[in-house]
């Protein structure tokens, strides 16, 4: 059994079974997908398939028009459970500093102060940023910002880390500085995390999984599981074998007829 098959089995920490439609428009059709508890899996499709609606939809923020998605057994809802969101533009709080941006997510969850200062202490130096604990918004370059988002989302005890292209706007060398740190950060604070990018060799790089989807009416075409040991060497044999596997199917998702 595969690692895809057996996460859409009984293992899953995070289980979607659903279909969505906004009017006439079907977005998404019978889309079966598990997540395991602690597995970084890597969603990449077509522009225009819902692949934010998707993170949405995990998030609880969407109800879906059939089925459910379910974290630990229970239905997805932000109010129960403990999700984090890091976006495509960093989304940190411009009338707060570094340091009370990451304490944002545990103070809204009333934990003790003794323990925010420690995990905000240990989560900032975790991304490189001790010096700049009062440094705001505007004094940050884009990598900064980016830097104080993730370790946001990573303070809390998450029961689910939704990244949406948290790298697109950042120049090469700097996403792929980021995309270390974010494994780095994620193999210290194991969370489960489901990471949406255009980019096939960040997902291959990035993820336990790669699961890649069709155009509307939106359904997994491929669920691959990357065995490549970490860290992983983008110019390798066999990295650049699965990236061009990856690259064939997302290029027959786009040669099929639109409907």
């Amino acid at each position: 059994m595969d690692a895809g098959t057996a996460a859409r089995g009984g293992d899953a920490k995070v289980r979607v079974d659903i279909s969505h439609r906004y009017g006439n428009l079907l977005v998404y059709e019978k889309l079966d997908l598990g997540v395991r508890e602690n597995e970084f899996v890597c969603i990449c499709g077509p522009s225009g398939c819902g692949k934010t609606t998707l993170l949405d939809l995990f998030a609880g923020i969407m109800k879906p028009s059939s089925g459910h998605v379910l974290i630990d057994g229970v239905p997805a809802d932000p109010k129960r459970q403990n999700i984090s969101f890091v976006f495509q533009e960093a989304s940190i709080l411009p009338w707060l500093n570094v340091r009370d941006n990451v304490a944002t997510g545990l103070r809204i969850k009333k934990r003790p102060a003794a323990e925010v200062a420690r995990k905000v202490e240990e989560t900032i130096a975790l991304v490189g940023l001790q010096g700049f604990e009062g440094y705001y918004a505007h004094q940050l370059s884009g990598g900064m910002k980016q830097r104080v988002a993730i370790a946001r989302a990573f303070a809390t005890d998450a029961d689910l880390i939704l990244m949406d292209e948290p790298f697109v706007s950042l120049d090469q060398p700097t996403r792929e500085k980021m995309q270390r740190e974010v494994l780095d950060i994620w193999a210290r604070r194991r969370r489960t995390v489901v990471f949406v990018t255009h980019n096939l060799e960040e997902a291959v790089f990035l993820g336990d999984r790669v699961v890649i989807l069709s155009g509307k009416p939106t359904r997994i075409v491929a669920d691959l599981e990357v065995k490549l040991p970490r860290p992983r060497d983008p110019v390798s044999e066999e990295f650049t074998r699965l990236r061009a596997r990856c690259a064939a199917m997302l290029h027959a998702v786009h040669a099929e007829p639109r409907e």
